[in-house]
């Protein structure tokens, strides 16, 4: 257990915010599964920005378990005051501020990890947004620009002294983007030099390495990504191996396709069948992968035009699942 201002978080295990993945049903679907924590998908400092459907979505955490936590990007310091203040007029519990997005779109921005470049910008970013808000504020870190520009710990003490009530540590820089293996030496380090929780993030994809990052790194917690597309029952098999040492079965395929369903519908509902199904076809990608059904066997899907003609035919590729794997073995 680890705490974040007022609100104690009771499991290790933390979604990680990825844009366009960790949307509002995902959030609810991985929280229900286990997540002690949930972060938005990144919302832009630029208020002018938010009059599209994409910033309407993402500023929706209606029916959201607590602490909601919502994560800001950009690369002005009063922008982003000003974000974070408004998201917490909007409903935030928690601002989360990102300084680890390796996308070229953001980082050509002066934004996400390319703030590590310039440690007098974050000072003064850190020092805006949490004179800003009432709320805590976290933030999201890579452990430096490049191979040659570490400088995690700097900025670790440097944002523990400006009042961030967490820190979440990608063990890659920002020049590495998900290349090589997340060096969590790097976090371990970080972590001594800081008395603030902090979480590790990078290549966590199962139970045991879970447990050996969170040894290797004496770290408060997890930060899950890609290892939960396809796969948002890794919160509740790592939470039940850090209690008890043993390893869950995978959910059984009568769980697998519930699940599954019930996103799909969430997903319409949410967006409309028209965007619904197209948000949908990534998932469904994840999904499939994740229960070895070759992409061979669901691309017909992608093709379709209507909510309820994806359903019908996911509901009958399920039903055929077994005999795709048998007959692909």
């Amino acid at each position: 257990m680890f705490s974040i201002g007022p609100y104690s978080i009771t499991e290790k295990t933390v979604l990680a915010p990825m844009a366009g993945v960790t949307d509002q049903p995902f959030r609810k679907l991985c929280r229900s599964l286990g997540a002690g924590l949930v972060v938005s998908e990144m919302v832009t400092s630029d208020k002018r920005l938010w009059k599209t459907n994409k910033s309407r979505w993402r500023l929706d955490h209606s029916g959201e378990a607590e602490p909601i936590s919502v994560q800001i990007a950009g690369g002005d310091a009063q922008m982003l005051a000003e974000a974070a203040k408004t998201n917490a007029e909007f409903g935030a519990q928690v601002i989360d501020i990102n300084m680890g997005c390796p996308a070229k779109k953001v980082c050509n921005k002066a934004a996400g990890s390319a703030l590590m470049k310039d440690e007098r910008l974050v000072h003064e970013i850190l020092t805006a947004v949490t004179a800003a808000v009432s709320v805590p504020v976290t933030l999201k870190i890579r452990t430096g620009w490049d191979r040659q520009s570490k400088n995690a710990i700097a900025i670790a003490r440097m944002a523990e002294d400006a009042g961030i009530a967490l820190l979440s540590v990608h063990g890659r820089t920002r020049a590495d983007a998900y290349r090589g293996d997340a060096e969590y030496d790097t976090i371990a380090r970080v972590k001594e030099a800081v008395s603030i929780p902090v979480l590790a993030n990078g290549d966590i994809d199962h139970p045991e390495k879970a447990a050996q990052v969170l040894r290797d790194t004496g770290a408060d917690g997890v930060m899950i990504g890609r290892a939960a597309q396809g796969n948002p029952w890794i919160f509740r098999e790592i939470n039940h191996y850090l209690k008890t040492g043993e390893c869950l079965a995978p959910p059984a395929f009568e769980e697998v396709q519930t699940t599954l369903l019930n996103h799909l519908s969430a997903l319409y509902q949410f967006y409309g069948d028209y965007m619904g199904l197209r948000i949908a076809r990534k998932h469904l990608g994840w999904y499939f992968t994740a229960q070895g059904v070759a992409k061979t066997e669901y691309r017909h899907i992608h093709q379709l035009d209507s909510s309820q003609a994806q359903l019908s035919a996911v509901q009958q590729l399920l039903d055929t699942i077994d005999t795709i794997k048998d007959t692909a073995a």
